[in-house]
């Protein structure tokens, strides 16, 4: 069974940074992608960066591009999100997903097979 956990959320002023990880497990991965989407209070969820296991190209959603960065660890099946210059509007529950056995990494959640259970982001003015 897939299982994936994220943490390293918090609390941080406009301007800070964050570190998001996000533990895999369940099954090789090898050719599927992981993704990070965010929902604010009130939105729908969001796209914000996505990449392949595998080291294709990450792709990001424009507003957070220059700001945040996409990684995996294969050895210990983790994949992060390392978020700089944080800004208030990016206060949301941040979630991974996996994508199972697709061909390119995807920017919709419907498209996800897997989520974790999230993790609270609040960045403060």
């Amino acid at each position: 069974q897939v299982q994936l956990v994220e943490s390293g959320g918090g609390l941080v002023q406009a301007g800070g940074s964050l570190r998001l990880s996000c533990a895999a497990s369940g099954r090789a991965f090898n050719s599927d992608y992981m993704g990070w989407f965010r929902q604010a209070p009130g939105k729908e969820r969001e796209f914000v960066a996505a990449m392949g296991w595998s080291g294709t190209r990450s792709t990001y959603e424009d507003s957070v591009k220059g700001r945040f960065t996409i990684s995996r660890d294969n050895a210990k099946n983790t994949v992060y999100l390392q978020m700089n210059s944080l800004k208030t509007e990016d206060t949301a529950v941040y979630y991974c997903a996996a994508e199972i056995n697709k061909v390119a990494a995807s920017t919709n959640p419907s498209e996800y097979d897997y989520w974790g259970q999230g993790t609270q982001v609040v960045v403060s003015s």
